[in-house]
């Protein structure tokens, strides 16, 4: 198969990810700081490594600021809902995944906390000024969106930083898009917090992601159980990582994830970022000329961090992408990639969009032979 469906999850994964992941379920794969024998504590060893590797990758001077969780939309429920109270303000953008519009909708309904959702242009780009203008005596949090999950678009997210550090508000950044391909320093962006997958670009497996909270930062803890520390007490520890990492965390997932990380630094994020562009830049300039076509992304490196959405004039979304697997083994995504508002904004909440998302190893004959199969769709709309 042809797999442009990187933005949901990359395939394949760097080599040494299988590897390493098999060698720690056959070799050591048991419960980390949860006993003294020598299995036990190379489990703990493996999962510290991957916690030094990944806090160094996003400049977390503070290794034990960074919890792992199961996924993103995990990480971002703890931040979510473990730092708003009733009476809070939130501000939000238009292009946000549901793992942010839903938790922060529940708050709304049950908590009466505010949120403002800043709207994009056409394409979802986000003025910072709407931020700036936005923010209210009682706005707690500014929580937006690294890249969108549908049409690929960079938001401004330093200059948010730097606006909510003005202000003196949390400021929390979902990666889901872009970490990986797009440098994060939690500290010259003045992050408070960020979430994470660890299952996109960052090339690690599914069900690995994590969140760093700021040293400093008070944010309750959504689950309570074990921790391996302080187990004579019925009160979750207070300190981080224990406070967020309840229960058995995914030990061999979390050692793939390391050396995900591992294979990007081999590479040069900014070397992924240039392929990936490339490949964006040869898909859009084939089909930009379809007369039948719409296309919701920028042809522009710093503002596409590597997908490319579109729709057939008058064909539903899902039967292209119906029809790009069936026939072409091509696969892609349809629909409205969990993203309603974004949906919303770019004028495709009836329709939603086919999402091409390229990654670190495609090729420039993948997507020569994507275009192909898009000019003989193209040419044979009416008989779809």
């Amino acid at each position: 198969m042809i797999y442009l469906d990187n933005a949901a999850t990359t395939y394949p994964k760097p080599e040494k990810v299988y590897k390493e992941m098999d060698r720690c379920m056959r070799e050591y794969c048991a419960n980390p700081g949860r006993g003294g024998h020598s299995m036990s504590i190379q489990s703990g060893q493996a999962v510290m490594e991957a916690r030094d590797k990944v806090s160094r990758f996003f400049n977390i001077s503070n290794p034990m600021q960074l919890c792992f969780t199961k996924n993103a939309t995990e990480a971002l429920n703890i931040a979510i809902k473990g730092s708003l109270k009733a009476g809070d303000h939130v501000i939000t953008t238009s292009l946000e995944h549901n793992s942010v519009m839903r938790p922060l909708k529940l708050l709304e309904r049950d908590l009466g906390v505010e949120v403002t959702v800043v709207r994009g242009d056409v394409f979802g780009e986000i003025d910072p000024d709407d931020i700036q203008k936005s923010i209210k005596k009682n706005t707690k949090l500014i929580v937006a969106t690294l890249s969108s999950n549908v049409n690929g678009i960079l938001l401004p997210a330093k200059d948010i930083g730097k606006i909510a550090g003005e202000n003196e508000i949390m400021y929390l950044l979902d990666g889901s898009q872009g970490a990986g391909t797009i440098n994060i320093d939690v500290e010259d962006m003045n992050i408070s917090m960020l979430a994470f997958p660890g299952h996109k670009s960052l090339m690690g497996p599914v069900g690995t992601g994590g969140l760093y909270i700021r040293e400093g930062l008070k944010v309750n803890s959504i689950l309570q159980g074990g921790t391996g520390s302080n187990s004579e007490n019925f009160t979750q520890p207070e300190f981080m990582p224990d406070l967020m990492e309840s229960g058995t965390v995914n030990t061999q997932g979390i050692v793939g994830l390391g050396y995900g990380i591992d294979f990007i630094n081999s590479q040069g994020i900014e070397n992924i970022r240039a392929h990936k562009y490339r490949l964006v830049k040869v898909l859009f300039e084939g089909v930009r000329e379809l007369k039948n076509v719409k296309l919701y992304s920028k042809n522009h490196i710093e503002k596409n961090s590597g997908i490319v959405a579109l729709n057939f004039k008058g064909v539903p979304s899902s039967e292209i992408s119906y029809v790009l697997d069936k026939v072409y083994n091509i696969g892609t995504r349809a629909g409205m990639h969990c993203a309603p508002v974004a949906h919303d904004t770019l004028g495709t909440s009836i329709t939603g969009a086919v999402r091409f998302s390229v990654g670190v190893f495609n090729t420039a004959s993948e997507i020569e032979a994507t275009i192909n199969a898009l000019k003989e769709i193209s040419s044979n709309v009416g008989n779809i």
